[in-house]
């Protein structure tokens, strides 16, 4: 069975730069605009590059992200990096969805550069996504990487798809977690992690 990737790079057309340019001045024109106006001569061009970078997570190998930053360490309590900035696109109508992620886990014999957490994030949240994928990836890619004995990951996000359009609540928050091991098996391992979030940051 073919992994994600390997289907996403199967499926997708080879890259070509101006592609994506072309589409969005079809776009503007679609709009009821004209591309060639003063402020939007550039604007297919800007665009292409923005939505270059925000789905650049499609091109990143997690080993690369990684590596090699894994530390033979004996500790076995609770590490956690919190209020991790995240930004994202929503696959269902392409607006920004944005907030922080807060991912925990137990070593089990080795540790990883605190770095590499967040390029972890960026990694899975510059792609089309969904909250609810993108926390379970994030926890996922922890444990490839690390073996832990756990990992929690809390996503707090606000979505521009309910706050510009549909029922336009602007302060609505979603949260989302993912507990893979003794995050999911230990409840008091659940509510440190739980109290440690919410406790004030360093």
């Amino acid at each position: 069975m073919k992994s994600t990737k390997a289907v996403i790079e199967m499926m997708a057309p080879k890259r070509t730069e101006g592609a994506v340019a072309s589409l969005m001045e079809r776009l503007l024109v679609e709009l009821g605009e004209d591309p060639q106006r003063e402020g939007l001569v550039r604007t297919p061009a800007r665009s292409e590059s923005a939505m270059r970078f925000l789905t650049s997570g499609y091109h990143m190998d997690l080993k690369r992200v990684v590596n090699g930053a894994l530390f033979q360490v004996k500790y076995d309590e609770m590490v956690i990096v919190k209020d991790i900035e995240f930004f994202s696109l929503c696959e269902h109508h392409l607006l920004p969805f944005f907030g922080k992620m807060h991912v925990a886990y137990l070593p089990k014999d080795k540790v990883i550069g605190l770095s590499k957490i967040p390029r972890i994030v960026d990694m899975f949240a510059r792609r089309l996504q969904v909250q609810e994928r993108l926390t379970q990836e994030i926890a996922e890619a922890v444990q490839t990487v690390l073996e832990p004995k756990g990992v929690g990951v809390i996503c707090e996000a606000r979505h521009f798809c309910m706050m510009m359009r549909g029922v336009e609540k602007q302060h609505s928050g979603t949260v989302t977690s993912a507990m893979l091991g003794g995050f999911r098996h230990r409840k008091a391992t659940r509510d440190e992690f739980l109290s440690l979030v919410s406790a004030r940051s360093v």
